[in-house]
């Protein structure tokens, strides 16, 4: 069973979000980390870019295959983690401390349509 983090929101696309006031970082989880394998590429938004809940926000390359990630909220990047870009492995070592953007939230509305730590639990055994 892979690690599920308490106190973080999931996605149906294996993305956490932790929320902090109208902040949202976003990774990937350790769900996702173990099916892609070993990482070798992060491509990540610029900050100030603008991006729109289920729309593409970059990609990430491992030796299996080249996933796009999907914004789970609307907001703007205030940041990305360059140490991620440029260490990819980082995901694989720690999926829940290796954030790839933090987000200003512009509809927290979007949060309710998340999983919590118990309902992403369900979905992943669900899946599998």
């Amino acid at each position: 069973m892979s690690q599920v983090v308490e106190n973080l929101l999931y996605t149906e696309d294996h993305e956490w979000l932790k929320v902090e006031g109208n902040i949202v970082s976003v990774g990937i989880t350790d769900f996702a980390q173990s099916s892609l394998g070993d990482i070798v590429f992060v491509e990540l938004p610029d900050a100030d870019d603008e991006i729109d809940q289920g729309s593409s926000f970059g990609v990430v390359e491992s030796i299996k295959s080249v996933s796009d990630l999907y914004t789970p909220v609307s907001g703007k990047v205030v940041e990305k983690n360059e140490e991620v870009e440029g260490s990819p492995e980082q995901i694989n070592q720690n999926a829940f401390e290796a954030w790839l953007v933090k987000i200003e939230l512009s509809d927290s509305s979007q949060l309710d349509k998340l999983m919590d730590a118990n309902k992403y639990k369900e979905f992943c055994d669900a899946n599998s």
